[in-house]
């Protein structure tokens, strides 16, 4: 019998495990685009220049102690460092006109099912109030799924129309119908299937992370998360690394949970803090809905903008910790820093 020899055999073994693909590896997770059969001529004149600069952009908000915006505010008002070491604020300008780049987020779990419709109706109301000429938008629905059902455009006939097809996905999930309860399933467990975190990293990392300029998520949910592939801080990192403020509305059915708690807002908080944004408790009133979209509006064409060379020139993909101090004290509205990545040219 023909013996091979240890140097083939070796061979052998190896090309067998380069077939097998690594048990350990994360599987990340998938933005499932709806958007495939849309007109592509759309838009063309949006098409985003990408620049390769070492410039930090920085966009905040000032408020006083009762939250009320301040204007009229100079670069002199303020003082920046990074990693503790003061920076040079190259330029600065208070232009509330500034293209926007807006991610609408918006929970089809079953925890919305009495909440859905309000949130197609002003949410839609938003985008017709907010965008303008220059600005671009797109939608992502998630539940068990994360889905593009709208990719970006400026057309808000567009994106209220794909809010208006959202409907509510349990995937099958566990439920009872009781009596009195309008022929609605009532959870018999923790409710399942909610990839908020995964919906965030998406948004950011396949869209948002590909624009320039002023960008912007705002997410419509209960702030719980069920069977996301990544956690909490691997969505912060990818709204930092895409430059991306997060607003969170908070609009829960706390009914809806029984017996089996509610815990959303702690991470939602961590998220929009970091990022620049604010979580915003809406419940289930309309009205208090509308008021938290309209503060947005406000926050979003009330910002200032201020850019600088950081003295740390390295790109090594590290975290830098930004601060940013009013003079006169004000509070200050940002994100809490940036990670150094060296950007693509292409």
């Amino acid at each position: 019998m023909l013996k091979l020899s240890s140097l083939v055999v070796m061979a052998i073994v190896t090309c067998l495990v380069a077939l097998v693909p690594c048990a350990d590896a994360q599987a990340m997770p998938t933005l499932q685009d709806h958007t495939k059969d849309q007109d592509q001529n759309q838009d063309q004149s949006l098409e985003t220049l990408k620049v390769q600069v070492n410039v930090v952009q920085l966009f905040f908000n000032v408020k006083d102690k009762k939250g009320a915006l301040i204007p009229s505010q100079t670069k002199n008002d303020f003082e920046l460092s990074e990693d503790g070491k003061p920076q040079t604020i190259k330029y600065f300008t208070a232009e509330s006109n500034l293209p926007l780049t807006l991610g609408i987020l918006i929970d089809t779990s079953g925890s919305q099912m009495r909440v859905l419709e309000m949130e197609k109706e002003v949410g839609g109301a938003f985008l017709t109030d907010i965008l303008r000429e220059k600005d671009e938008a797109f939608v992502i629905n998630f539940d068990v799924n994360v889905d593009l059902i709208q990719d970006f455009t400026n057309d808000v006939h567009r994106l209220k129309s794909a809010l208006n097809k959202t409907k509510i996905n349990t995937g099958g999930g566990s439920g009872m119908i009781v009596p009195g309860g309008g022929g609605s399933p009532v959870p018999t467990g923790p409710p399942r299937g909610t990839l908020l975190y995964d919906a965030v990293y998406l948004a950011a990392h396949d869209e948002l992370a590909h624009e320039v300029g002023r960008k912007a998520m705002i997410l419509l949910t209960d702030g719980e998360d069920q069977g996301s592939q990544l956690r909490i801080r691997d969505a912060i990192e990818a709204a930092q690394k895409s430059d991306s403020i997060c607003y969170v509305l908070m609009i829960a059915d706390r009914g809806f949970y029984g017996g089996f708690g509610y815990s959303g807002d702690s991470e939602m908080k961590k998220l929009a803090n970091e990022t620049g944004g604010r979580v915003i408790e809406v419940g289930n009133k309309m009205d208090k809905l509308k008021e938290a979209f309209d503060q947005i509006a406000k926050e979003l064409r009330s910002q200032y903008n201020i850019g600088y060379t950081p003295t740390n020139t390295t790109q090594d993909g590290s975290f830098r910790k930004i601060e940013l101090r009013s003079k006169q004290g004000y509070k200050i509205q940002t994100r809490s820093g940036y990670y150094a990545v060296a950007h693509n040219k292409d």
